[in-house]
């Protein structure tokens, strides 16, 4: 019995003497460079969320003559590029793969690359221009736009989208903040662009690094990943040694009683 104990106790202090050597993070502090000058003033990018191919787009149209706006706000049934009905003013459409939507009676018009305002101001435009409405109102909205947190935050996984303009700094806030184990100088930031994918480091210890970052301001489908530190990772080693060595000493100790048993 004295054996089993002398080897179950030295296994536990191999095991709790790896884990407490495990050092704390040490950049856990967000724009520290701003720190020791807070009144640094930094020019932000007015950038707003544009539309790409396969997103969903809802136009409405309204105009004094109701027969006019019941042509243009259709109920039931499909039109053009994936259209579907959501309302009697308010009808949406797949951007196809070229960018573009099929319009009733417009036509195509070509809508990737703008903004929602923009997208109404030419819809307006090309219903203007061909004499169908003189005095259209015209409203788009976003719809199923989404971006993904992943890594060491504290709530990972899929979030819609509510806002035109959405910060990396709102979404980490949405997520719950980065876990003490993620390294705020390795925030990474996949999008996909013109076919290629992109991958955009960020340091989150810097504030003049994150405010001039090309994904300061996120996009849809983008995916934040933030790299777990070496702490992390070498729990993740300990707790997979640990659980070796608890199974060598199970065995251990059983052969160890056995053998005492025998003796008896």
């Amino acid at each position: 019995m004295k054996f089993s104990k002398l080897v179950l106790s030295g296994v536990l202090g191999i095991a709790l003497l790896s884990a407490t050597s495990c050092g704390t993070p040490k950049n856990v502090a967000y724009f520290q460079d701003l720190n020791n000058n807070p009144d640094t003033v930094i020019t932000l990018q007015n950038r707003v969320i544009t539309v790409k191919p396969t997103d969903k787009i809802y136009i409405g149209v309204k105009s004094k003559d109701p027969q006019i706006s019941q042509l243009f706000n259709l109920t039931g049934g499909t039109s053009g590029s994936g259209a579907n009905n959501m309302s009697q003013d308010a009808y949406y459409y797949t951007v196809d793969s070229k960018g573009e939507i099929d319009f009733p009676v417009v036509g195509k018009i070509q809508v990737a690359g703008l903004t929602r305002e923009e997208i109404a101001e030419k819809v307006k435009k090309s219903l203007v221009d061909a004499s169908l409405v003189k005095d259209p109102t015209v409203t788009v909205s976003l719809s199923h736009l989404h971006y993904s947190m992943m890594g060491e935050v504290a709530k990972p996984g899929q979030y819609a989208i509510e806002e035109e303009k959405l910060t990396i700094l709102d979404a980490i806030s949405k997520a719950g903040d980065l876990t003490i184990q993620g390294r705020r100088n390795d925030v990474m930031v996949l999008r996909q662009e013109n076919g290629h994918q992109k991958i955009y480091k960020i340091d989150l210890c810097s504030g003049k690094d994150i405010f001039s970052s090309p994904a300061y301001y996120l996009q849809q489908n983008d995916v934040v990943y933030v790299t777990p530190n070496k702490t992390k990772a070498k729990n993740a080693s300990i707790s997979n040694s640990t659980t070796i060595w608890f199974s060598v000493v199970g065995t251990l100790v059983s052969r160890a009683s056995l053998i005492v048993t025998i003796s008896r």
